[in-house]
């Protein structure tokens, strides 16, 4: 042990020493390699999961085609999300907010919301989950796809039934209720 290390200041510091287990995470947006999901015709981009931050938040980059976005919902964890390109029309508690790019919105625990893109562009966003969790769900309901732009394959009316029975399923086990209207 280095004898020009003072312990004494580590042992009574209020900050945990440092896990050397846990590793820095790189992550591009644009790998292919990244774990892209097709979902309800947006797809997002898992960069930074519950297993990389102890369970402290997930990252997800989302690509929002015109028309695209959520249905109403709500959940157990606060989201934040920050446009990086484009715009959304975000509801929350039934008020409506368009949201562009360079400004972030949070929404606390439990409230009800969705977001749209209602323009004619696609929208980019990052989505901070807290806790993790959110990727899991849409790894478990959504499809692989090629890319981060890739658009998620197109349902016929049977797939979509299934889909939404599926969605509504597996929303309580990932802490998430459907809403009719936000």
């Amino acid at each position: 042990m280095n004898s020009d290390v003072d312990t004494s200041a580590q042992l009574s510091s209020p900050i945990p020493p440092d896990d050397p287990k846990r590793n820095l995470v790189l992550a591009q947006a644009d790998e292919q390699s990244a774990s892209h999901i097709g979902l309800v015709g947006d797809t997002y981009t898992i960069l930074i999961t519950g297993k990389d931050t102890n369970g402290h938040f997930c990252l997800i980059d989302m690509h929002i085609p015109p028309g695209g976005g959520p249905p109403p919902h709500r959940h157990d964890f606060e989201e934040s999300f920050i446009v990086l390109e484009g715009e959304i029309e975000a509801t929350f508690r039934g008020q409506r907010s368009s949201v562009r790019a360079g400004a972030a919105i949070h929404i606390p625990a439990n409230a009800p919301h969705q977001f749209q893109n209602t323009s004619h562009h696609p929208a980019r966003l990052l989505c901070i989950c807290s806790p993790a969790g959110q990727e899991e769900f849409f790894a478990t309901v959504g499809v692989a796809v090629a890319t981060r732009t890739t658009a998620p394959p197109t349902l016929d009316p049977a797939a979509q039934a299934a889909f939404k029975t599926n969605v509504e399923a597996l929303a309580t086990t990932y802490r998430t209720e459907m809403l009719q209207h936000a």
